[in-house]
């Protein structure tokens, strides 16, 4: 019974200093509910509490309406019976199967870059990147309002850290002019901005990537299956496949919306990572099930651009018709 008192005791200090913390964050005005949903993810769906009626979902990142596409769903339950729930293990030990070497050529084909890696989210993709790569000899310049995934990613690194302001490439070009001494020096940006809607200046920072010396990364979590006339992303929407050194990106939204990410690039940056990346030597690999529904997104994508396209019909559709009856749309 003593032994109970005392953890009831720290039990009790723990709430204390939590509680606060909450209080604080509930009159900062920051407190996130978490909706329930009952039904399956697509366009229209049922929330707990609302049994008796459909609500129309304009919040998910579900932007092909591929997270409950039959093909997806049957190509799920297909690796589930041949492959199982799960590998139990990660990459390097026995969590490899062909299904997601086939996948990583699949995203590399995708983007036209010789080869990539699976992680098991973008999240975690851009928590391995950087550490791996960047060493006290780099540097490296990051918008100021890229994902948070990205700012903790940086974080992990030993490089010199510049922080620009958002698309703004006269301040990227100054911060690029401080080094000179710099091994390498990797200009990070998101592909489109999920907060504000807007999509980074590619043209732009590749032009002065060119004339600094500078590599570009670009994370295209809200852009890959969509943006651009083949859903290729913010290379294609500037008109500039292939521009990009490396590319961070996503199966948890338009490719299939359940989970996963990955890098591609240069083969030799692709093993390093596969050497040195923390994410994907110490997780789990990427559950079959996932891997196959990632394969059968990127098939439907790379056979035909009526997906994308009619993203860009649905958006104009929207934007004019809430414009003319007064709204004002950002993005």
């Amino acid at each position: 019974m003593a032994s109970l008192s005392r953890v009831s005791r720290r039990v009790g200090a723990l709430r204390e200093i939590v509680q606060e913390e909450l209080s604080r964050i509930q009159q900062a005005g920051t407190w996130k509910s978490e909706r329930v949903i009952t039904s399956r993810q697509s366009p229209a769906i049922t929330v707990q509490g609302c049994h008796s009626h459909k609500i129309l979902n304009l919040c998910s990142n579900n932007y092909l309406g591929l997270a409950s596409h039959p093909d997806i769903v049957a190509a799920a339950h297909g690796a589930l019976d041949k492959y199982g729930a799960g590998l139990s293990s990660v990459r390097f030990i026995c969590g490899t199967q062909d299904i997601h070497k086939e996948l990583e050529q699949k995203i590399a084909n995708f983007h036209q870059r010789e080869d990539a890696i699976l992680y098991p989210s973008c999240f975690d993709a851009n928590a391995g990147i950087f550490e791996a790569l960047l060493t006290d000899k780099d540097a490296v310049f990051s918008d100021e309002l890229n994902h948070a995934s990205i700012i903790d990613g940086i974080r992990l690194c030993k490089a010199k850290k510049h922080r620009y302001l958002h698309r703004n490439m006269s301040d990227l070009e100054a911060r690029l002019k401080e080094e000179k001494n710099a091994r390498m020096k990797l200009i990070v940006t998101d592909g489109v901005f999920s907060m504000d809607g807007n999509i980074a200046p590619l043209d732009k920072i590749c032009k002065l990537a060119d004339q600094y010396g500078a590599l570009v990364f670009v994370d295209e979590a809200h852009a890959t299956g969509f943006l651009g006339n083949t859903g290729r992303g913010t290379e294609e929407y500037h008109d500039m496949i292939g521009e990009v050194d490396i590319i961070n990106s996503t199966l948890g939204k338009a490719m299939g919306g359940a989970s996963g990410g990955y890098t591609t690039g240069p083969k030799q940056l692709i093993d390093l990572l596969r050497q040195k990346g923390r994410p994907y030597l110490f997780s789990n690999s990427l559950p079959p099930p996932v891997v196959a529904a990632g394969i059968k997104a990127f098939d439907i994508v790379l056979n035909s651009n009526e997906l994308p396209q009619r993203v860009r019909h649905n958006t104009t559709r929207f934007r004019d018709t809430m414009a003319q009856a007064g709204f004002t749309l950002a993005g």
